[in-house]
């Protein structure tokens, strides 16, 4: 069940339909991409914060159609996924991702690894993210992340 949504979730990514990325978020969501560095001193401080679906939409929105980037490919590797805990309608689970991303004129490049932690809430016809915290593994990260991770 778990490892399945972050596969959709992967999928809708890697084949560049950004736009449908806010479905698999609850409407107060929040979503970040933190240093290990910053999520190890429990820093919120990130790449990318957004806080609600009104913020998720204007990401995603702003990544589809004003593309002031070079067009690129992505590839979601999530593997070791985990459940942590249940409590009512509210999932913990984790997994680790691998992010290859292909610019159409230069060699593929590893762009993260790292680990997702999660608050997945069961809605009852699905899960959808309610807090997810993408926390990489490097200090160095290429100079333009574009899509989410």
């Amino acid at each position: 069940m778990v490892e399945n949504f972050y596969y959709a979730y992967a999928d809708v990514l890697d084949t560049g339909d950004v736009e449908r990325w806010p479905d698999f978020f609850t409407d107060d969501a929040v979503y970040r991409v933190t240093g290990r560095d910053n999520a190890d001193a429990n820093l919120r401080l990130g790449l990318i914060y957004c806080e609600g679906m009104a913020m998720l939409k204007d990401r995603a929105f702003a990544i589809a159609h004003t593309e002031m980037f070079a067009p690129r490919y992505l590839q979601h590797h999530i593997s070791n996924v985990r459940m942590l805990g249940i409590d009512d309608a509210i999932i913990r689970a984790q997994a680790n991702y691998l992010l290859l991303e292909t610019v159409t004129d230069e060699p593929t490049r590893l762009q993260q690894a790292g680990r997702y932690y999660d608050r997945l809430r069961w809605t009852g016809e699905r899960l959808l993210i309610e807090e997810r915290q993408c926390v990489y593994d490097t200090i160095i990260i290429p100079n333009c992340i574009v899509y989410p991770i």
